[in-house]
């Protein structure tokens, strides 16, 4: 199966703080995953990542945060960069220290120690005084208060939505330029994501934290995000403004199962698949 040229708008004209050259990710020098994908994060805005399940959003997040080779995989052609220094071949501690930090799927907080400890160790690769580090901590605080009132609290017995929250105020504790959110609604209820969104939006405009978020969840990422990135197979099949991608009808009919006539059936979507402009 090709993918045909898609006519896409032109990516942000604000100053690129990442960039990813046509990258291909073979896992056990075998398995391809990713196929020449590129895209660009600029300073300051919050991108997203959209795609079915398996379309190969972590993958891309995992070949920027070089943790690939923890699962056998290597990222075979093209390049990352970040503030127009190549970043593809440093260790991951490194890429942290330079300000790009990934907040993995499923949260990963420590579930022995409590919130506040699992936030205290997101400084780890900082030199920073105790009033420092007490100062990052009101910070972390201020945007997400549910975690003071709980920061005694063991981590693995808070709720899904209190995990994703530490798991995000963590990697503030190391004072990022860049987070990739992975999946950051997964098994969350709606209220719950609506807040998570409303504090990354608050992050991105108060901390000018740029964001590249991997999202399943299409309509809310693309109501917070400035411009999304739409993988199929391990391609970039779409790219475009979020405003413009939420009002696009073959978004909105293969993604969020609508269309003019209204919500279609898993047969109509089926044959819908089938017949996508952008594959052939």
């Amino acid at each position: 199966m090709t993918v045909a040229t898609v006519p896409t708008e032109a990516a942000p004209t604000a100053e690129r703080y990442l960039t990813i050259n046509n990258i291909e990710v073979i896992y056990d020098h075998v398995i391809l995953v990713l196929k020449g994908v590129s895209l660009d994060v600029p300073k300051g805005k919050i991108v997203a990542l959209l795609g079915a399940n398996g379309a190969g959003k972590t993958t891309t997040l995992k070949a920027i945060s070089n943790l690939l080779r923890a699962e056998r995989g290597d990222v075979t052609k093209g390049s990352v960069e970040f503030k127009n220094n190549r970043v593809d071949q440093l260790s991951p501690n490194e890429l942290v220290r330079r300000g790009v930090i990934q907040v993995m799927e499923g949260r990963h907080c420590f579930a022995h120690l409590t919130l506040e400890e699992n936030l205290l160790t997101g400084a780890y690769t900082r030199s920073i005084s105790r009033s420092g580090l007490k100062e990052a901590l009101e910070k972390v605080y201020h945007y997400f208060p549910r975690l003071k009132t709980r920061r005694g609290s063991q981590a693995g017995y808070t709720s899904g939505g209190e995990q994703q929250m530490c798991a995000i105020g963590r990697a503030l504790m190391a004072k990022p330029e860049m987070i990739l959110l992975d999946e950051p609604s997964m098994g969350l209820a709606p209220q719950i994501v609506e807040e998570i969104f409303g504090i990354v939006k608050d992050l991105n405009q108060k901390e000018n934290v740029s964001f590249l978020l991997a999202e399943q969840n299409t309509l809310m990422a693309l109501r917070y995000a400035d411009f999304g990135y739409i993988l199929e197979n391990g391609r970039v099949v779409m790219e475009g403004d979020a405003e413009n991608l939420r009002t696009n009808e073959d978004v909105k009919e293969f993604y969020l199962g609508l269309s003019s006539s209204g919500r279609k059936s898993f047969k109509d979507v089926k044959h819908y698949r089938r017949r996508k402009r952008w594959l052939s």
